[in-house]
């Protein structure tokens, strides 16, 4: 598999690191209940199809990205600094 860095172009995907399902949300830790950081810890989907996901850059610009990947054929749809993607976020935009 092979993702295009915004960066630094075309890579192969042992340049990355994998941190897994971009969506979740951390619920702020002096006000969320152990119930709900241990929701956020432990429980993720699985699902078969589009998911973003996150990756770090490891070994080429050490920038975070959010990569749109099919899970069953590994296709990528897109690539986004997770920079863009977390300020669109919190303005409210689709993201």
């Amino acid at each position: 598999m092979r993702i295009r860095c915004p960066y630094c172009g075309e890579r192969d995907n042992g340049e990355f690191s994998y941190l897994g399902d971009a969506a979740p949300q951390r619920p702020d830790g002096l006000e969320a209940s152990a119930e709900a950081m241990h929701d956020y810890v432990y429980l993720r989907d699985n699902p078969a199809g589009t998911i973003r996901e996150l990756w770090y850059h490891a070994s080429g610009c050490r920038s975070w990205l959010v990569v749109t990947r099919d899970t069953r054929t590994h296709a990528i749809e897109s690539v986004e600094p997770a920079r863009d993607v977390a300020r669109a976020r919190r303005s409210g935009e689709a993201a």
